[in-house]
């Protein structure tokens, strides 16, 4: 499943999903389609925010005054 929406809208959609999950008031079938729609939209999500992470930037200042660019520090957790 393909997701065209922000990343912000795809989050507060993951997070109306998880409500109604834990509200426990809908049927085991519309519980399970919902888990699936939450588990594709989880990848989508973080699949885009690797792929955003890959193109930010650090800029640090160096002693003598310029700039030199390095690639955002990654924490493999």
């Amino acid at each position: 499943m393909q997701y065209n929406m922000k990343f912000e809208d795809g989050l507060k959609k993951l997070e109306g999903i998880v409500k109604t999950l834990d509200e426990g008031n809908i049927s085991l079938d519309e519980a399970l389609n919902l888990f699936k729609e939450g588990l594709s939209l989880t990848r989508e999500l973080s699949k885009r925010l690797d792929e955003i992470e890959k193109k930010v930037e650090v800029l640090i200042k160096k002693e003598d005054g310029t700039i030199e660019k390095r690639p955002f520090p990654q924490d493999n957790v």
